[in-house]
């Protein structure tokens, strides 16, 4: 049994009739005859009858059984057994006085779609899960396609920058350049003239002593 389904349908037809502070709670941990306990209020007992009656409907709808149905007389405090869940349908009084939540509510299910705003019901559920399981092929291929774009794109714009940041062409002028300076200075040096000669020049160069005369 898909309890999540179930859960949908009584809260479906809660809110049809406009039952008010709907809360449901998970009881697995603490009884083994129900899953779920869906309680609402309803504002007098015409209101109350409806919302019991509602709730019947939408669950045969989703495909479950009611089982049974207790407190109709008076309409006060309505309780409609679907199997793995209860549904406890008070008048504001009741459900204060009582306060069901103390015995059941530690911990709450969170209702994340309500069918009064235009949300999927229960018995809607079938043909979404097929819808989605077909859609579910093409977006992921479609995902595919932006994350491999994406990545490409992120590729050639780090080529780009690092071309901009250091050229290609202004390190082998460099290196060329540095390369065609040894040997010259290396030619120079050994063409060079050695130091002895420019010494024997130097000596030379002396003005020649006078002889005295006779």
């Amino acid at each position: 049994m898909d309890i999540r389904k179930l859960q949908r349908a009584i809260v479906d037809g809660l809110v049809d009739v406009k039952a008010q502070n709907i809360r449901v709670f998970n009881t697995e941990h603490l009884s083994p005859l129900f899953e779920r306990v869906v309680v609402a209020s309803g504002t007098s007992n015409r209101q109350t009858k409806a919302l019991a009656a509602s709730v019947r409907d939408a669950v045969k709808a989703a495909g479950f059984a009611a089982l049974r149905t207790e407190g109709e007389d008076n309409g006060e405090w309505i309780i409609v057994d679907c199997g793995a869940a209860v549904a406890h349908i008070m008048q504001p009084t009741i459900r204060e006085y009582y306060h069901l939540e103390e015995i059941w509510g530690d911990k709450p299910v969170a209702l994340k779609a309500v069918a009064a705003k235009g949300l999927p019901k229960a018995s809607e559920f079938g043909s979404l899960r097929a819808a989605a399981k077909k859609a579910a092929p093409k977006k992921r291929a479609t995902l595919q396609k932006k994350s491999a774009s994406v990545k490409s794109t992120d590729a050639v714009k780090t080529a780009a920058t690092a071309k901009k940041a250091v050229p290609a062409k202004t390190r082998a002028p460099v290196k060329k350049a540095a390369s065609a300076t040894q040997p010259a200075a290396a030619k120079k040096v050994a063409h060079a003239k050695p130091l002895a000669p420019a010494k024997k020049a130097v000596a030379a160069e002396k003005p020649a002593t006078r002889k005295p005369r006779a």
